[in-house]
């Protein structure tokens, strides 16, 4: 299709092609960038939610503010450089609106700064992005890490101060890990046993948190250790084989994204819990301040409170609640609000659907 041809469309039309167009972390120019066009960097596409969520959230709410307006969207692949590739790409053909959810977010200062000396204003999306950026929206990552503890102390019970933990935590260049680790050890410090085995797992990887836990297993025993907080889902799902392999059951473990399979899991009682994060109310968010931002508007209303990083105070900032989500509230969470299809969440477990009342 010529350029001629794509002017003539519609903004909307113009944001359902281009996204497609710029998937898988591809750098394509497009000469319509400019006063109408916002950026979306997003850091991977392993988590199922970047592609069928945020980006389609974020990509149909500017839409729907703004006609004329375009997405121009890449992914990283988990690939800094890439990142920094598609984010100086931007800022040369001229957008002024970059929503940022980074790779590496300490790595993103430069970047970030240079840019906001050009007027281009950088939303870090999800994950706080190092420098002057205009925005952030996400969720209270430290009330998120002692929500993770709660399940883990209520998946114990009683048994919680004799109890010796696992704990696999997410990625050191993610900004928001530490926030959850902080938050799980709030509450669970002092109220089991012992944290036995600790490890911050590299890019978030289900393998290096399985080999992890597989040596842990060797090391420890089968009987050294009664629950395993893992940072995310796709840790979890590791976690979880590395159990089943060694023919471990009942040690509870939790995670976070409410994803799939691990609800999947929790369904079929080898995951105790895993977080539900809306993700919605966050892009639609993130979308309305990068269109007012656009056009010069306050975004006072929609930044509640403020956030600081390490270089920045004071950051005008929105984060949302999450919550718990166990086999008793699944019904009443992630299914009442379409997160998932209960015929999808009950492939190959019907059973265990059944016997907590999804079907």
């Amino acid at each position: 299709m010529n350029a001629i041809m794509r002017r003539a469309l519609t903004g909307a039309v113009v944001i359902s092609l281009a996204a497609p167009l710029a998937a898988c972390g591809s750098d394509q120019q497009d000469a319509g960038a400019g006063k109408d066009s916002i950026g979306l960097l997003l850091p991977e596409s392993k988590a199922a939610r970047y592609e069928k969520f945020d980006r389609r959230i974020i990509s149909s709410r500017i839409a729907s503010l703004c006609l004329e307006c375009k997405v121009d969207y890449h992914n990283a692949e988990q690939q800094v450089d890439n990142q920094k590739r598609q984010f100086d790409a931007l800022v040369k053909k001229g957008v002024k609106v970059i929503i940022l959810d980074p790779v590496d977010a300490a790595a993103a200062k430069s970047w970030v700064d240079s840019a906001a000396k050009k007027g281009v204003k950088v939303i870090a999306y999800d994950r706080l992005a190092e420098g002057d950026v205009a925005a952030y929206v996400s969720y209270d990552n430290e009330k998120i890490g002692r929500l993770q503890g709660q399940g883990i102390l209520t998946a114990l019970g009683s048994q919680a101060a004799t109890s010796d933990v696992v704990m696999m935590n997410g990625s050191p260049t993610d900004p928001n890990a530490p926030a959850y680790k902080k938050g799980a050890h709030e509450v669970l410090d002092d109220k089991v046993h012992k944290i036995v085995f600790e490890k911050d797992i590299p890019d978030w990887s289900a393998a290096a948190a399985k080999k992890e836990m597989t040596d842990v297993i060797n090391a420890q025993g089968a009987e050294g250790f009664d629950a395993v907080y893992s940072a995310n889902d796709g840790m979890a799902g590791g976690i979880a084989a590395a159990l089943k392999s060694a023919g471990i059951k009942n040690v509870p473990v939790g995670g976070q994204d409410a994803e799939l399979p691990a609800l999947q899991r929790v369904v079929a009682g080898t995951q105790y819990f895993t977080i539900y994060k809306e993700v919605r109310p966050e892009a639609e968010t993130a979308a309305e301040i990068a269109f007012r931002l656009l056009r010069g508007k306050s975004i006072k209303s929609l930044t509640t409170t403020t956030a600081d990083s390490k270089s920045k105070s004071g950051i005008p900032a929105r984060l949302f609640k999450a919550q718990i989500v166990t086999k008793k509230n699944m019904k009443n969470t992630v299914v009442r609000d379409g997160a998932v299809r209960t015929d999808l969440l009950c492939e190959g477990v019907t059973a265990a659907c059944k016997s907590v009342g999804l079907e």
